[in-house]
């Protein structure tokens, strides 16, 4: 079994925010791969892409079948803290290349006409194979494709059941921008939902794999966090659940509403 992809991009990915415990962060990189994940999701901010390159290390799984992300964090988005920052992450990650790197928010140090340049630049030399952005709102992905020289391939933000972002999920569309949802399973607050609960029990199946098929139905790349080899394990075998359409409807029908990640520094109208 392997994960469909979004324009080569796996669509069912580990995500390792929060997962800072060096020799467990290897050990779930490590595990994930060899059970057949080809997508690892990381940032500088995370404090663990040295563990992060060990596992990959670690596993039998060649670099190059490795979808490998990371993000500039918001205090190194000047031109010179992008290009020094990216050359520390690929150090700890070891490789000489990542295939997506984001802008981890447009904040504090991001600057358009300063860091997105500095993208650039690491996308002309094959530093980098595509550009993504996170947090991001329309306006803020509108001004950055018309300053970016090169294509701008995907935008990660907070996406689930309970923040279904519809509005997003339709730009994203129509400006043909992969969305990578972090948090998919809202922090564990899926389990409690009794839609997804309904649907879990009359299917034998998870609440997590049910949110995970429903992800992947609406096209939308999913990078759950897992250290165990039971939850990793159980996040893969969303792959093979294809949810129906009055499942699906059931879903989308969902009135709860829960923002799990809302920092100081997040844009304007950010709810």
């Amino acid at each position: 079994m392997s994960a469909p992809t979004a324009d080569g991009m796996p669509m069912l990915g580990l995500g390792t925010w929060q997962n800072d415990s060096h020799d467990q962060c290897r050990e779930s990189v490590k595990t994930a791969l060899e059970m057949g994940y080809r997508h690892i999701d990381t940032a500088q901010a995370y404090g663990n892409e040295a563990a992060v390159g060990e596992g990959i290390e670690a596993s039998s799984v060649d670099r190059e079948d490795i979808f490998l992300a990371t993000k500039v964090w918001i205090s190194n988005l000047s031109r010179e803290g992008v290009l020094s920052s990216t050359e520390e992450s690929l150090e700890k990650l070891k490789t000489d290349y990542v295939d997506l790197l984001y802008v981890h928010w447009p904040a504090r140090e991001y600057d358009p006409e300063q860091t997105l340049p500095a993208f650039d630049e690491l996308y002309e030399d094959g530093t980098i194979d595509r550009i993504g952005v996170s947090n991001f709102e329309p306006e803020h992905i509108d001004e950055a494709r018309e300053i970016l020289d090169s294509p701008l391939f995907a935008n990660q933000v907070e996406l689930h059941p309970l923040l279904q972002q519809r509005e997003l999920r339709e730009y994203a569309a129509e400006n043909d921008i992969e969305l990578v949802a972090y948090s998919p399973l809202a922090r564990t607050d899926i389990f409690s939902d009794p839609t997804l609960g309904q649907i879990a029990e009359q299917r034998d199946r998870s609440e997590a794999q049910v949110t995970l098929a429903w992800l992947r139905e609406k096209g939308v790349t999913a990078i759950p966090k897992a250290t165990s080899e039971a939850h990793i394990r159980d996040n893969w075998g969303s792959l093979d659940l294809e949810l129906d359409e009055e499942e699906i409807e059931l879903i989308d029908s969902i009135e709860r509403r829960t923002r799990q990640v809302h920092p100081d520094f997040a844009p304007a109208g950010w709810e």
